[in-house]
């Protein structure tokens, strides 16, 4: 009998909206709870090569938040050393992103785990290859959404286009998530309150001063 997946995959309006940071904060409160927790970065773009071979620091803090070890390679199948477009640093690399290969990976860490936490690449729709975009995965992983919303001018188009997408692929926008990246964005409470109006109130309002700061975010599966 195949074990019933739980989870959460987070995924951002942008690149640089700071779904890292949500997404560990995410893996601290569900291991606060007591779960089991895993974590999985699929795709990375961006790495360092160390003596056991690249790493991502993404991944490596997704890692290191999670209460479930795993080889590093199941945490992040897909390293790309480019910090580039996932499209582009995959072709430098000779290297083809198969969402099946995912699922198999995420399978494995589902299989010791309460739940996994999986964090994106860019936004919803960033290229993996081919026609390809990060949906893809998300599809390939069926699991519940968190979009994490950089609060800074444009959000409001970006936050909105993206949920669309995200509802209109099938799967479930669980929970938004508002992330103070500009501590100096004119009418951030004004913004909130739009976006809260079409998609229901934020899971959690992250402010600037956090950042660097050991914060969990309480989230029930």
């Amino acid at each position: 009998m195949t074990r019933p997946r739980s989870g959460l995959f987070v995924t951002g309006t942008d690149t640089g909206v700071g779904k890292t940071h949500v997404a560990v904060a995410l893996i601290r409160g569900l291991v606060r709870d007591g779960k089991r927790v895993a974590a999985m970065k699929p795709v990375a773009a961006g790495a360092v090569r160390e003596p056991e071979g690249l790493r991502n620091d993404d991944a490596l803090q997704l890692a290191a938040a999670a209460n479930v070890a795993a080889p590093y390679e199941r945490v992040n199948p897909y390293c790309l050393a480019e910090p580039v477009s996932p499209h582009i640093a995959a072709e430098a690399a000779g290297i083809e992103i198969d969402p099946a290969v995912i699922r198999r990976e995420f399978d494995q860490l589902a299989a010791s785990a309460d739940c996994v936490v999986v964090e994106g690449a860019g936004g919803w729709l960033a290229p993996i290859g081919g026609a390809r975009t990060m949906e893809a995965v998300a599809l390939a992983l069926d699991l519940p959404i968190v979009l994490v919303v950089g609060l800074r001018l444009g959000c409001l188009n970006h936050a909105l286009l993206t949920a669309r997408a995200v509802r209109a692929s099938g799967l479930e926008l669980a929970h938004w998530v508002a992330n103070t990246i500009e501590p100096q964005f004119e009418r951030a409470a004004e913004n909130v309150a739009r976006l809260s109006a079409v998609l229901g109130p934020p899971l959690a309002i992250v402010p600037n001063s956090l950042h660097s700061v050991d914060i969990a975010i309480p989230v029930s599966l």
